[in-house]
């Protein structure tokens, strides 16, 4: 039974060989890509589960690749890299992506991403609640996007619509970096803050008029944020 369908996304020979090998030993279903936009076309003819995303490729690089396939998929998204840096996890998350690996990486670690990835995947969710309404603002849960306020859609990225979710399930209460990180990507991480920014950020574009003063996604000092969500604003709650 295949545990679920994976592409790989490198210019190196060696690392699809390998990713190949570890993963088909695993019971996925394995397919590669050298480019990016070789990437496009197998999405385009084949449903994928995962796709894991050099970030280094030349022509069409990984950042592009995956804000491409973000214009149209939910498909959860580990991006690879040879470098550590903060503005380069900054970088992949905002562009859409779910994780964010370093090479070299053990397998076992990989191994763990992935399937924290795929149980978070929006197909193994439950249906929500239909809208939330804040302020000028209406959320549709159930196609995954916004209507701002000045009548333009916009969709919500699969963190994003995670984060949100929670935080309405938990309306009105402080919660902490630790239990947002665990909720949203997986009972390993709790230490990964910038994650959790770069997604904030990325919600309070879409549901603030000034994201730089919010007045709903809130940050608590120290501990984490707060949805606030005025008793005339609030609407259809979600179930937990």
């Amino acid at each position: 039974m295949s545990a679920g369908r994976i592409l790989v996304v490198d210019d190196d020979p060696q690392i699809r060989r390998v990713m190949r090998v570890t993963l088909t030993g695993q019971s996925y279903e394995v397919d590669d890509a050298t480019t990016g936009e070789t990437a496009l076309e197998r999405l385009r003819e084949r449903r994928f589960d995962l796709v894991l995303l050099d970030i280094n490729m030349p022509g069409m690089g990984g950042i592009e690749t995956c804000r491409a396939i973000r214009q149209h998929s939910d498909i959860a998204i580990i991006m690879l890299t040879v470098r550590d840096h903060e503005a380069d996890t900054v970088q992949a998350l905002d562009a859409g992506a779910d994780d964010y690996v370093t090479k070299p990486f053990k397998s076992s670690e990989l191994s763990a991403r992935i399937r924290a990835a795929l149980r978070r995947s929006p197909s193994t969710q439950g249906p929500p609640s239909p809208q939330l309404i804040l302020g000028e603002v209406a959320i549709d849960f159930a196609a995954r996007q916004i209507t701002t306020a000045n009548g333009t859609l916009e969709r919500l990225r699969p963190k994003e619509f995670e984060l949100l979710r929670y935080l309405v399930i938990h309306a009105n209460k402080a919660v902490s970096h630790r239990e947002l990180l665990q909720a949203i990507w997986g009972p390993d991480y709790g230490e990964q803050v910038d994650y959790l920014r770069v997604v904030v950020n990325q919600l309070r574009k879409k549901i603030e008029r000034k994201p730089s003063s919010p007045v709903y996604l809130l940050t608590e000092p120290w501990v984490g944020y707060r949805l606030s969500i005025p008793p005339e604003h609030k609407g259809p709650r979600i179930r937990a």
